[in-house]
């Protein structure tokens, strides 16, 4: 089993498909590390030999910024946005979308379920 940054990568799939199963690590990185690698993309996880692992470990280690850092790395800099009150850290700290999305309508994920609104009467 090849474990690389604290994930393991699924056995069946190939090197090229199984590589983005960590955080920070896409489909053109991934062809990037084999190639460094000197590894074929088409190549299956549970045919690799602990060699191989060993050179793609390094040189995800070396090259690339990848789970836990990489998750810590964006969080700190959302942190620093809100801190210093820009509206990009506004929309950060009051859950609304922050690329200029609208929200008359939709940014549900954002804003999370509806709350409904009523009207009070007087008495």
């Amino acid at each position: 089993m090849a474990r690389i940054a604290g994930v393991d990568l699924p056995r069946d799939r190939r090197v090229e498909a199984a590589l983005p199963y960590l955080y920070g690590v896409g489909w053109s990185t991934s062809r990037a590390i084999c190639t460094k690698a000197r590894i074929s993309p088409d190549t299956r996880v549970r045919d690799l030999s602990d060699d191989e692992v060993g050179r793609l470990r390094e040189i995800i280690d070396r090259d690339y910024k990848v789970e836990g850092d990489l998750r810590a790395e964006v969080q700190r800099n959302i942190k620093r946005l809100m801190d210093i009150g820009c509206y990009r850290g506004l929309r950060h700290r009051r859950g609304l979308p922050v690329r200029g999305q609208r929200t008359k309508t939709n940014a549900r994920t954002r804003k999370g379920k509806p709350k409904t609104v009523g009207v009070r009467r007087k008495k």
